[in-house]
């Protein structure tokens, strides 16, 4: 079997920075090993795969390297550019998920893709003897949310400085670690690190801004938030956040498009 694969840089209008995330369309799902050994041999944060029920409706799932992943923003925006480019989209796209509910991705008039993510709002918790020996600076707060523990710091210089241990966060599995601070140039930056579930350190998460977006909104008191993911490839992102749900938005640079054969 041979299957249409795009390859795209998201969260950036740069090549070669933002996110990179794979996107398989397809007509009927393939089984779950095939689907896991597509994504590991990519490569990639994610590989998605999607498949249309409906106009303009799809269900969505996405493979990391080691497993499936219940949430995935930058891949969410990979697949509505390949719909929006290659397949006739409408400009209003429902994604269909297992763990998320329903996603409704829209353009704007710049072209910019607005996806609209369910609110998921960190608690404050006893931070995890783990979470603190995998971290080389310890962290002001703590909070988790249902994909993370936060890891709250005072100065934006910690998050580009701080380095991590893996063992430890590895075992804080199923989350993942995200740690962020205000900055002077964005509303906030961040840094994700996912050792149990895909890899050391992910170059733009769209999927934690459901949560960092919230968080920062009531800390900075404003609705409408910058932020910059402070990974090597880098990545930006603009969040806006309302009473139930948080909108995610960001550009897409395409890199391939090609053919796998299974």
């Amino acid at each position: 079997m041979e299957f249409e694969m795009f390859v795209c840089d998201a969260f950036t209008q740069q090549r070669f920075s933002g996110n990179s995330a794979a996107v398989v369309p397809l007509n009927d799902w393939l089984s779950d090993d095939v689907m896991l050994n597509i994504a590991a041999e990519n490569n990639l944060s994610e590989t998605a795969f999607i498949k249309p029920i409906g106009i303009d409706r799809f269900e969505i799932r996405w493979f990391s390297p080691l497993c499936e992943v219940d949430f995935c923003g930058h891949a969410t925006l990979a697949s509505a550019y390949v719909l929006f480019q290659h397949f006739d989209a409408g400009e209003v796209i429902q994604f269909e998920t297992r763990t998320v509910g329903p996603l409704t991705v829209e353009k704007d008039l710049s072209g910019r893709i607005l996806m609209c993510f369910p609110l998921r709002e960190p608690v404050p918790v006893e931070a995890p003897s783990m979470l603190l020996e995998g971290l080389s600076i310890q962290p002001k707060e703590v909070l988790r949310s249902e994909q993370a523990y936060f890891a709250i710091y005072d100065n934006e210089q910690d998050i580009i400085d701080l380095e991590t241990k893996s063992e430890y966060l590895k075992q804080l599995a199923p989350y993942d670690v995200v740690v962020t601070a205000a900055s002077e140039k964005y509303d906030f930056i961040s840094r994700y690190f996912w050792p149990a579930n895909g890899g050391d350190e992910d170059p733009v998460t769209g999927s934690i801004h459901a949560g960092l977006a919230p968080f920062w909104a009531k800390r900075l008191n404003k609705p409408n938030l910058l932020a910059y993911q402070a990974s090597k490839r880098g990545g930006t992102l603009y969040c806006h956040v309302e009473p139930e749900q948080v909108i995610v938005s960001g550009d897409v640079v395409p890199y391939s498009h090609g053919k796998i054969f299974v």
